[in-house]
């Protein structure tokens, strides 16, 4: 799921020392270093930036599932945002970030919608009735949504090439998602067929917006707009859920509120910005197969044999995706 950062932007590299603003503060001298760096540069920390947020999130299911031993799930979702959007709105507040302006708040609200509610509300109720491992390689159709959504939203028009691979890769996760299941749909995947459209659509939105603004601070906005709506909504749902604190849920709840909610998204905004939204969402290729690692060492879930196999065919389309040009 943003703006060039100053130190890489040739209008910021001048003679004179330009006035502070509110939206940044003041960075140290640094060394004198080129202005601009090379495309591929570039395009190599995008992609290790996108890829870290791969990984926080491939925990993100496991971390739900803990979560859910002791809170319910409307409570679970409300206090995942309210304590995100403390955390954003407290970084927003102490770095002074001025509001965006009112043309971004329509796109916000698409991530805010679509990556804030929707997404963790619709898979923490798949959840519930749903295996980590069945719920994540579902879920590995996010690429491919994402990038249809890409190409409809940004008019970008990934070559030929990139939309074989990514079909392969994505018929790959469908080819493993009906194994696993014996080819029976449960009522969760309606769940998480509703998660991957809006999910889809708010990181598309997100790494719209973090191409005029960091990807923080598009997360960080989305989470403060809907902090008025979460905490009544939170209050409700812990008076009508019983809560059962465990070891488990607190760091599940910790994890997906501090880290799934808000510092991964914030790196894979900036990823997406670097290296365009269809490339980095064919990163998300790989998230099914490592939230099936993680369900076997934390949740102690059964890996199947043909999880490797299957992780090969995916990290293979996943290389010629990032080298297709579109």
């Amino acid at each position: 799921m943003r703006a060039q950062s100053n130190a890489t932007d040739p209008a910021a590299i001048a003679v004179h020392t330009p006035r502070p603003t509110l939206a940044a503060p003041i960075a140290p001298i640094a060394p004198a270093v080129p202005a601009v760096p090379a495309a591929p540069a570039i395009r190599a920390r995008g992609t290790a930036l996108a890829a870290l947020g791969v990984v926080t999130f491939s925990l993100t299911f496991p971390a739900t599932a803990w979560g859910l031993e002791g809170f319910g799930p409307w409570s679970l979702v409300t206090l995942r945002c309210v304590l995100a959007a403390l955390i954003a709105g407290s970084c927003l507040l102490a770095l002074r970030v001025r509001v965006p302006a009112r043309a971004h708040w329509a796109g916000l609200a698409v991530v805010a919608a679509g990556v804030v509610v929707g997404f963790p509300l619709l898979t923490t109720l798949a959840l519930r009735t749903s295996t980590t491992a069945h719920a994540a390689v579902v879920v590995g159709l996010l690429p491919l949504t994402t990038a249809g959504f890409a190409a409809l939203r940004t008019g970008t028009r990934p070559s030929r090439t990139f939309w074989l691979a990514a079909l392969a890769g994505a018929g790959a996760v469908i080819a493993f998602t009906v194994w696993q299941s014996g080819g029976a749909l449960t009522s969760a995947d309606l769940y998480l067929f509703g998660a991957l459209l809006v999910c889809a659509a708010g990181y598309t939105e997100g790494g719209r917006l973090a191409r005029v603004m960091p990807g923080w601070q598009v997360i960080g906005w989305a989470l403060v707009a809907c902090l008025p709506l979460a905490v009544p909504a939170a209050a409700a749902a812990l008076a009508d859920e019983p809560v059962h604190l465990t070891g488990h849920s607190v760091v599940g709840l910790v994890w997906v509120a501090a880290v799934s909610q808000f510092l991964g998204l914030v790196v894979w905004y900036r990823g997406m910005a670097a290296i365009g939204v269809p490339h980095a969402s064919q990163l998300q290729l790989a998230q099914p197969l490592l939230t099936l690692a993680w369900s076997v060492l934390l949740l102690g879930e059964h890996l199947p044999l043909t999880a490797p196999l299957t992780a090969l065919a995916v990290l293979a389309c996943i290389a010629v995706t990032q080298r297709a040009r579109g």
